[in-house]
């Protein structure tokens, strides 16, 4: 009997530990996935986009003036493919900061998107969850930065 429980006590104590170490909100993990999300947008990675996207996924758009849920950036990004538009030269995240709290996080920062004819700076602020040690994007929201006024 004692045997038996001293198996269990393992047993637990190894299954705690498996799901404690699954758990995606971790800032460094998050910067990481952040990054694969832009990376995904410019190289238009339709599987990582779909599998990372929450099914209730909204993306607020500058002002409001779009609003996408998980079906409309699907189809934005087949279009692209199917249109071969790779007018996104590049995009760079910079000032990337992370707040975690339970089982959500926020990632915020800027990315620099270059299409042409200059880049474009937005501000951006993602929310992520974690569901049974996977990370998923919830809610995206972006907004450009006006450029400055020259002297």
């Amino acid at each position: 009997m004692k045997l038996i429980r001293i198996l269990t006590a393992i047993i637990g104590l190894s299954i705690f530990s498996v799901s404690a170490q699954e758990n995606c909100l971790n800032q460094e993990d998050l910067i990481k996935l952040d990054a694969s999300w832009e990376k995904a947008q410019l190289e238009l990675d339709f599987n990582f986009v779909k599998s990372l996207l929450a099914e209730d996924f909204i993306w607020v758009h500058n002002h409001a003036n779009t609003i996408d849920d998980k079906a409309d950036v699907l189809d934005r990004i087949e279009r692209h493919l199917k249109s071969n538009n790779k007018t996104t030269k590049s995009r760079t995240s910079n000032n990337v900061k992370v707040i975690i709290s339970g089982s959500t996080a926020i990632v915020s920062g800027f990315t620099i998107i270059d299409r042409g004819p200059r880049p474009t700076t937005y501000h951006f602020m993602r929310t992520y969850v974690e569901f049974n040690g996977k990370c998923f994007l919830i809610a995206n929201h972006t907004m450009a930065i006006p450029e400055k006024e020259k002297d």
